[in-house]
């Protein structure tokens, strides 16, 4: 069978250009187009030499692993080790991916004539052949990284809370919140932010219909029955966030909060929860913000 090395060169080029494409787009990196052509030049270089066996060092693992650090640095320019071994990692992952399902086309369509040397498949099969698995390859790996991706989201920053609040309990979905430090200032009790609409049932509409005023000083709305049961019992909590800088938000102690995570409850008593006036979401993905430290994490 006659292999031609200007073909091995060219069918490692396309297949290397894809597979830091496809590196790229999972890492959100700044995709250069000539960075890549040339991290995938020396690829399919190396493949060459690597298939007329001119040294051995060649097949070294170590020549190797140095050879996917010197592409990373080509294609992607890591700044820091950190973020070298991030690229080098999906690289690799990508790369195993995409022999994976361009092995098990290959083997679909039988070629007549292939062989494997030096880890490299050679055949006299077309170059369509070649850029076809590729582009099936391309798809099925970005496609396969956007599903765990998605998964592994919402797994991490979901669950389901369960308040129970002047004897009342409301269920709803929180988000997980790691920037979410808010304590009340005095006890310094953590506070969940949840959406007043949610607690109608469990406080006076007086008191929710009316934050802005009261959060202003301002208790001419609030029936004296009520203004005398839940003064005492209101917390003003200053926060700098949810688009608003210095803002204040007016809190009442839950009696018990569940957080359910999976197959994990976690119960507590010491939190704060925080009425906001609007929504969190446009499409109500989730009602309430709770923080890493009420989280089961």
């Amino acid at each position: 069978m006659t292999i031609y090395i200007d073909v091995v060169l060219l069918e490692n080029l396309i297949m290397n250009f894809i597979i830091l494409l496809a590196t790229g787009l999972i890492l959100k990196e700044e995709i250069k187009k000539v960075r890549l052509l040339l991290s995938s030049l020396l690829g399919a270089i190396y493949s060459v030499v690597s298939y007329m066996s001119i040294l051995e060092i060649y097949s070294s693992m170590i020549l190797k692993i140095i050879l996917s650090i010197v592409i990373i640095y080509i294609a992607f320019n890591p700044q820091n080790m950190k973020k070298m071994w991030k690229d080098l990692l999906i690289f690799y992952l990508t790369s195993f991916v995409f022999g994976g399902a361009a092995f098990a086309f290959i083997y679909i369509i039988k070629p007549q004539e292939i062989l494997m040397k030096n880890g490299l498949f050679l055949g006299t099969y077309p170059l369509k052949t070649i850029i076809l698995g590729a582009i099936i390859a391309f798809i099925v790996i970005i496609t396969a990284f956007t599903v765990v991706k998605s998964k592994i989201t919402k797994k991490d920053m979901f669950c389901e809370v369960s308040i129970l609040l002047n004897g009342k309990r409301i269920k709803t979905t929180a988000m997980l919140d790691t920037g979410n430090m808010l304590k009340e200032p005095i006890t310094n009790t953590p506070v969940m932010v949840v959406e007043h609409t949610l607690l109608y049932e469990c406080i006076p509409k007086e008191i929710l219909n009316h934050l802005d005023e009261l959060l202003g000083g301002d208790f001419n709305n609030i029936p004296e029955n009520i203004k005398e049961e839940y003064m005492a019992k209101l917390k003003f909590i200053p926060f700098s966030s949810l688009g608003k800088q210095n803002g204040m938000l007016l809190g009442i102690r839950a009696d018990s909060v569940t957080i359910k995570e999976e197959d994990t409850e976690k119960k507590q008593e010491n939190i704060i929860i925080g009425m906001y006036n609007k929504s969190l979401t446009k499409r109500g993905e989730y009602r309430a913000l709770i923080g890493i430290e009420q989280s089961c994490k």
